[in-house]
Parts: structure tokens; sequence; C-alpha cells
């Protein structure tokens, strides 16, 4: 099954080969997974091709992995990364930071020189608990969407000595969707994903990996998480990302780094789950909150 939120917040399933849309009788993702699914239909059917896509799920809580997939952590000590990314590290996501499919983010100029993409999946909890096995774990996950974890490199080298801030969490920093899809849909063995992962920039394939070569399973994650937090339906936690951003896309070709820029669109592409799509665009001296007409000096 898959769910999307549409328009200004209703909730459906979507028959995606009938290009048709079943609006669900709840308030919100969330609410249908605290409801562990047992909602009614409202009897409206909607195009798919009419409507609006937003993030399909805003969480109470988003669990956050660093260091999952070693490649990428090979990736970063190549450019002399100041510090070690822990296999299995657990922190905390801004939710106010989420935008959905097909929304723009603005390139955050005051903050960076080396905006960069990463390519992850997140699972969205259905049943609650607390203290669990790995094994146990992974049938607390009620569906998979894909997420964006927009992140500034500059700033993270810093921010890696005492936690991660503003590199992770500032304003639209987290794109997720466009679906969240069941389990039942995917191809998951001993805990792990199997699902191939194709990044484009502007048309252009940048990266291509599988989201099985995660150092640790869905169910080793999940556990981790939940020692110090009680998981609850409706929290999600993300993957890590998959290697081969932009920099381990530099050092494939030999080449500097093609860091992000305004006017770039950046598609992930995950089998069984879709299409999640971003435009960059300038900052904008008429919008309120800018402050900053070029990068501050990192």
């Amino acid at each position: 099954m898959k769910l999307i939120t549409f328009d200004d917040g209703r909730v459906g399933r979507l028959e995606l080969e009938e290009n048709l849309v079943i609006e669900l009788d709840v308030p919100s993702t969330r609410t249908y997974f605290e409801l562990e699914g047992k909602v009614a239909e409202t009897g409206e059917r909607l195009s798919y091709s009419d409507v609006r896509l937003r993030a399909p799920i805003v969480p109470k809580k988003f669990f956050h992995t660093a260091g999952n997939f070693a490649a990428h952590h090979e990736e970063l000590e190549k450019v002399n990364w100041s510090h070690p990314v822990h296999k299995g590290i657990v922190f905390f996501q801004n939710v106010d930071a989420i935008i959905g499919p097909d929304d723009e983010i603005v390139y955050p100029d005051h903050l960076t020189r080396e905006m960069d993409y990463e390519l992850e999946m997140l699972a969205v909890i259905g049943k609650p608990g607390k203290f669990f096995s790995p094994e146990d774990a992974v049938e607390h996950i009620a569906g998979f969407t894909i997420f964006n974890d927009w992140s500034c490199r500059d700033l993270q080298r810093d921010e890696m000595a005492a936690g991660l801030g503003p590199a992770k969490g500032k304003d639209s920093a987290t794109s997720l969707g466009p679906y969240v899809v069941t389990p039942d849909e995917l191809t998951i063995k001993d805990g792990k994903l199997f699902a191939n992962c194709v990044l484009k920039v502007n048309g252009e394939k940048w990266m291509e990996n599988n989201a099985s070569i995660a150092h640790h399973s869905w169910g080793a994650m999940i556990e981790r998480a939940s020692r110090d937090s009680r998981i609850v339906p409706g929290d999600v936690l993300g993957s890590g990302t998959v290697s081969g951003g932009t920099i381990g896309e530099a050092m494939r070709n030999g080449l500097p780094a093609r860091w992000l820029k305004p006017g770039d669109v950046v598609e992930i592409d995950v089998e069984g789950i879709g299409v999640l799509r971003t435009k960059l665009t300038e900052p904008s001296i008429n919008d309120p909150d800018y402050r900053f007409k070029s990068a501050v000096t990192l």
C-alpha cells in the first residue's frame, strides 16, 4: 500500500496504476499509524494527477543515524574529515525542517559553500515499544519513504566535534516523499531493505547504489534508538546516507567536488518507493528572513 498526504493535509491511499487516490477519514498520516491503520474511507475518489503531494508524514520524533554505510565513511576520511563518524550514532532531526516532494528549498548561502545531498531511506514506526531485540524490532516497521538529508559539509566539519546542529537541522533540511510504502510491497531480507537507488542532478546520474549495503539492519537501528526513547507509532528513523554523495562522485571521477548550487534539480529514485524531486532556489532579498547576500566565513 502507498499512503500519501496531499493538498491541505488530507490523507489517502494511492492506487498508482489506476491514477486514483482514495481519501481516508483521518487527520494525518501520523494519526493513521497511531490508529494502527484502522480508519474508514471518506468515499471521496480523486485523480492522482489532480492532487498536490505534501510530505507523506510529519512525525513527533525523528530519529536519525550516522555512519551506517561504510563506503560513505571512507569517502569522508579521504577528504580529511575532522572527526570520525561512529557507526550507529543516533541523534534527532528537526521536524520543522521537513518539506515534501517537488517543494523548493532556498539555498542557505549564509551557512555554506558546500551544499550536498544525502540519499537515505526512512522507516515509519507502526507499533510502540522499548528494549526489544533487533529481530523483534523489524516487526515495528509500518512503512518506508525516501529521505534527502541536505547537508552543509563545510559547516558540518566543525559541528562533528560536539554534535550536529544547523548543518543537519536548518530550514528545509529534510525532504521526504513521495509516499509511505508498506513493507509488503518491498524486498526485505535479514532486516535489510533491498532496493536500487539512483540519484540525478539536472537529469545526469551522479550516483547509483543499493540500500542493502547498510552496515546495520533496520532492526538493529531501531533497537538502538529505542534504548533511550520509547518508540511510538508515527515516529520515524533515517537510515544514514547511502555512499556516493557529492564527495564520492568527485572521488570516482578524480575531479573537485561539484557542490550543489541554486537552480539545481535533485531527483532520488528508490526502487519500489518512487521518486523524490527537489529544486534549489536562490535566496530572495524580499524574504523577511533573508539577512545575508553571501556565505559567512567558515
